[in-house]
């Protein structure tokens, strides 16, 4: 720091999708600025009391650069603020003691503080409670919208870029820009784009729209729908910190979420030990054995990037046979350390109170059930609009 000492380090190498945090830790360190809104800047520089954050990581993670940069930023400007990012993978001791199964995982001054995808929006709301309140006040004094947009996905961007180049007041509400494309790895069927990764494509979506006289409602889940008619003439959009958004015409974009096996137990060890992300938290089980629920694409495709961590992978899938697609299955069935079992419905998560230890599966042909020991349970089962 310039001027001052720094506490920023990286326990690791980082390498993957952490390298840019590292060029832009460096970077900012030096005194390079940031692009951050100067109100976020000013509302980091003036939290008051200690802050010692640690964020688990692993290099494959999509998620995690969001997280390590939006808390090394923070080092940067706040003195009283310290990082460090930990490559779950090298410290595998460390992971097990903490019973980190998911990353990112972020502890604050040793207690655990947040799981997944978090800017420096998110980590100020969780610091600063009273920022919530704030927010809601501000909002409930806009005018109201001409059109408002409930979604921040393609298609909320898309809806709000239509409607706000006819030079009618536009807003758009999300509860984080960019949706699911956040989530997704590697995008290939994105007509003119041979290959992008979700951050980057969220990224790219959310730059057009600023290009346009757009208000951006970021961290803002909907909660309530009042029709016009109920009222007084314009709809009002109710979210969940109880602010109101009032427009004389909405248009739902909310898009999708994760299919849930909705079984005993997933809720419980969810984030210790079933998983819906592969790519993210596949490191943090290297040498134990884990269970891909689904054998779609989706499914087949984490079987295989797993297989070359952990030791043994068990595909269960509830069909008669595997949907994913031939050239995929090919791949699977050449593996060692995976067995296929179909005709098999997921019927109870078993843990020890703290993390996975097995699951119960149904064979639907016999109507007899068996268990399977375990550290792991990955669902790839699709999406629900």
């Amino acid at each position: 720091r310039i001027g001052g000492n720094i506490s920023l380090r990286f326990a690791g190498i980082p390498m993957g999708h952490e390298f840019t945090s590292l060029v832009l830790a460096l970077l900012q360190v030096g005194g390079h600025p940031s692009k951050t809104a100067p109100e976020i800047i000013e509302q980091i520089r003036n939290l008051d009391g200690e802050y010692r954050f640690e964020t688990y990581f692993s290099l494959s993670c999509q998620n995690c650069p969001d997280v390590v940069q939006a808390l090394n930023l923070m080092a940067v400007l706040n003195p009283n603020i310290h990082h460090v990012a930990i490559d779950g993978a090298l410290f595998q001791e460390e992971v097990t003691v903490r019973q980190v199964m998911s990353v990112p995982s972020i502890y604050l001054n040793g207690e655990l503080f947040g799981q997944g995808r978090m800017g420096e929006e998110e980590i100020l709301a969780k610091l600063d409670t009273g920022a919530s309140a704030r927010d809601a006040e501000k909002l409930s004094a806009k005018d109201a919208f001409d059109v408002l947009v409930v979604g921040g996905g393609p298609a909320g961007a898309a809806a709000a870029i239509y409607a706000a180049r006819k030079g009618i007041r536009t807003g758009v509400a999300a509860e984080r820009f960019g949706g699911q494309v956040l989530d997704t790895m590697t995008i290939e069927n994105f007509i003119s784009v041979n290959e992008t990764e979700g951050p980057k494509l969220a990224r790219a979506l959310e730059n057009h729209v600023r290009e346009y006289d757009v208000d951006i409602m970021n961290l803002q889940r909907a909660a309530q729908l009042i029709p016009a008619e109920k009222a007084g003439g314009l709809h009002e959009i109710k979210l969940e910190n109880g602010a109101s958004l009032k427009a004389k015409t909405l248009i739902l974009a909310t898009g999708a979420r994760w299919r849930e096996m909705n079984v005993p137990g997933e809720q419980e060890y969810r984030g210790r030990g079933v998983a819906y992300c592969p790519h993210c938290d596949g490191p943090l089980f290297k040498g134990k054995r884990v269970a891909v629920i689904g054998g779609g694409n989706s499914g087949v495709e984490a079987a295989i990037d797993l297989a070359g961590i952990v030791a043994q992978v068990t595909l269960l899938e509830f069909d008669s046979q595997l949907r994913a697609d031939a050239v995929l299955q090919k791949k699977l069935n050449s593996l060692p350390n995976v067995t296929v079992i179909t005709s098999a419905l997921t019927s109870e998560v078993h843990g020890d109170g703290q993390k996975v230890t097995g699951l119960t599966y149904k064979d639907r042909n016999s109507s007899e059930f068996h268990q399977l020991e375990l550290e792991g349970i990955f669902v790839q089962i699709g999406l629900l609009p």
